[in-house]
């Protein structure tokens, strides 16, 4: 069974969210999308935990359907804040066994702190004592660090966050089998760390919104015997059952590139270090981003390539393709004019992304949507990198 998953989402009840984010939403796009398993969103949020319960009414084998059959999988985000040496600020993806344990996670968190005032609730708890804090709840908790290389909230952040697994999650280490590579990186550039060797990469979309340019714009394909919690689990703590993930081109991720955004400042890592870190108009230090930190810690070459790991694609949104080839907002009128006609003549977004012919999508709708599409697929684009918090623009002639 083939499942392209989105595991990392939000509800209407996190910050800067979408007021729409409800799962009748989260479902109809997810299925116009092409995704086939989603996660629930911010599970500790007393009035979206009652939603759930409401709203999922069948479970099997750790996996909870809708009344339509479609299915999700208990999952958070945990803002961690606390000091370690420094100030550090870790996001961690956290996926449950049953609602049962994740009532039991969040009277635990309880204790600690509040759970009420945001869907991704903040907590003074480090990285070692949560994953010890979890695991004694359950051995079938899975914590993976979100968005690793983000500069302000992550694992490997330029800002809060640390050089290794090991200095972050300590003795707990042999607790995190994957990492989430966030839409300023792509397997490629984490495989560049031979400290992520033995770590499963995997991409999800940390959507705000349901339109489907932000849900699933990053999942990971699992072939799994049978869709089950146990499955999952497996397939993300062993590597056997991930076949590939899809990813953002690195380029148009907020925080790929170096920069300023106040002052339009964006450079290449080795520009940045040429002036010292410092934005050359204002003299306030630069945000550094994703590509700067990976070459700070990678100890192999741009491009290498390992054996018997799982392939990877890199896709822009088929709105955003839209967009650029009718030159109109993303989200127009005329945007979602010739989105539906896609949807209708081939079922999903996937389908026309990875599989409908040119021809066919030229008869659809216009030749130059099918003309970007299969520039999308060579991956024969260039981008006008993105920096300090704005996203890349990718550059389609």
């Amino acid at each position: 069974m083939i499942l392209i998953a989105d595991l990392h989402i939000h509800s209407k009840y996190a910050r800067a969210c979408s007021k729409s984010l409800d799962i009748a939403n989260i479902e109809k796009f997810a299925r116009i999308k092409g995704l086939s398993l989603c996660g629930t969103g911010d599970f500790t949020h007393p009035k979206w935990y009652s939603q759930l319960n409401e709203t999922l009414v069948r479970e099997e084998d750790g996996i909870y359907y809708t009344k339509t059959d479609f299915p999700f999988v208990a999952q958070t985000e945990i803002s961690l804040v606390y000091t370690q040496g420094k100030g550090r600020r870790i996001h961690n993806i956290v996926l449950a066994p049953s609602l049962e344990v994740v009532k039991q996670i969040t009277d635990e968190l309880l204790k600690r702190g509040r759970v009420d005032y945001d869907g991704r609730p903040i907590f003074k708890i480090p990285c070692p004592e949560f994953v010890e804090m979890l695991r004694s709840i359950s051995p079938d908790i899975e914590v993976i660090p979100a968005h690793v290389w983000t500069p302000w909230f992550s694992l490997f952040g330029s800002k809060s966050g640390f050089d290794s697994i090991q200095e972050c999650f300590q003795d707990k280490t042999k607790h995190i089998h994957a990492i989430e590579t966030g839409i300023s990186s792509d397997p490629q550039m984490n495989w560049r760390l031979s400290q992520l060797d033995n770590i499963n990469i995997v991409s999800f979309s940390d959507a705000h919104a349901h339109w489907p340019w932000r849900l699933g714009r990053e999942a990971t394909v699992f072939e799994l015997p049978k869709i089950t919690y146990k499955n999952l689990l497996g397939a993300l703590r062993t590597g056997n059952g991930i076949k590939e993930t899809i990813e953002f081109f690195p380029e148009e991720g907020k925080y790929h590139f170096d920069g300023h955004r106040k002052c339009e400042i964006c450079f290449a890592p080795k520009e940045s270090k040429n002036h010292n870190l410092n934005c050359p108009k204002c003299n306030k230090p630069l945000t550094i981003g994703v590509l700067h930190r990976i070459e700070t810690l990678a100890d192999r070459p741009e491009g290498y390539a390992p054996k018997n790991r799982p392939s990877f694609k890199r896709l822009i949104p088929l709105g955003e393709i839209i967009s650029h080839a009718i030159d109109t907002p993303v989200g127009s009128k005329k945007m979602w004019v010739q989105y539906q006609k896609l949807i209708a003549a081939f079922g999903n977004e996937m389908n026309v992304l990875l599989d409908a012919p040119a021809e066919d999508i030229a008869k659809a709708s216009i030749q130059r949507i099918a003309e970007y599409v299969v520039k999308n697929r060579e991956q024969k684009i260039k981008f006008f990198p993105g920096y300090d918090g704005e996203y890349g623009t990718p550059k389609f002639q």
